[in-house]
């Protein structure tokens, strides 16, 4: 696989308190296999589709609780400076640049609206290695209801060209590398529920939309928006048994022109 570029999303996990029952729920939902657990990295665990890493889950560090939810990782080639400039950005470094065996270095941050990431440093593991197909990682976007602190830090932080799109119902920006959107960045409305903290919103892919809905919500899911079919696919938003937020997208069912971007001056 080849190197990823600087704030490309290049991976995703999740703690959960029920490692099996997450194994269920998203091997029912997202075709996902899982390898075995790792004991000397916290029982990590590595989802495959096709025989293709797309995602891991890892339960709680004994005697911790913690609250189950996604979390998006950004490629960096130095993770130290990398945390320097999450911090000259008004970010704040939660866990600091750590060694992972010989398959990276990892960090976790929080950008100053509330909402938490992380950045990988790849070596033997760089990443996805299957991306914008059904049961694979496709899009993700920062859901903040401090845009312009938000807007700010991301520019600041990752080498990003943002655009706005052009459409007077909802704020939307995409952060380009290059000519190719990588992440988008929406303002929580009303829509959202009023005790949501901000947080990234990871997609996954899916071969139906609704039935993967159906499914979902069958398994204890909550839908909280959705599906709704797009230029960019049909897709809807959940929640996990476990209360974790996630959305999956069918990027073969699409309506509507693409929308138009500006840049960002």
């Amino acid at each position: 696989m080849a190197v990823q570029a600087e704030g490309t999303p290049c991976w995703a996990d999740a703690m959960f308190t029920d490692l099996e029952g997450a194994k269920a729920f998203y091997g029912d939902v997202l075709g996902w296999t899982f390898g075995e657990s790792a004991s000397e990295f916290g029982n990590y665990t590595q989802a495959y589709r096709d025989g293709k890493a797309v995602a891991a889950i890892v339960p709680p560090m004994p005697g911790e609780q913690g609250t189950s939810a996604w979390v998006l990782y950004l490629a960096s080639p130095d993770a130290a400076a990398t945390a320097a400039r999450i911090r000259a950005a008004g970010g704040e470094i939660l866990m600091e640049p750590m060694k992972v065996g010989d398959f990276g270095t990892m960090l976790i941050a929080k950008e100053p609206s509330g909402a938490v990431f992380g950045v990988w440093q790849g070596d033997r593991h760089e990443g996805f290695e299957k991306v914008g197909e059904p049961g694979a990682y496709a899009w993700a976007e920062l859901c903040t209801r401090d845009v312009a602190a938000s807007d700010a830090f991301l520019s600041a932080a990752f080498p990003y060209r943002a655009r706005k799109m052009a459409d007077e119902h909802i704020d939307y920006r995409t952060y380009d590398i290059g000519q190719d959107p990588v992440l988008g960045r929406m303002e929580m409305g009303s829509d959202f529920p009023a005790g949501l903290p901000p947080f990234f919103c990871v997609y996954f892919g899916v071969d139906d939309c609704d039935a993967a809905v159906a499914k979902a919500t069958e398994l204890g899911a909550t839908l909280r928006f959705g599906p709704m079919t797009s230029p960019f696919g049909r897709f809807a938003a959940l929640t996990d048994p476990q209360n974790a937020s996630f959305a999956v997208i069918d990027m073969g069912r699409t309506e509507g022109a693409m929308p138009e971007l500006t840049d960002v001056s």
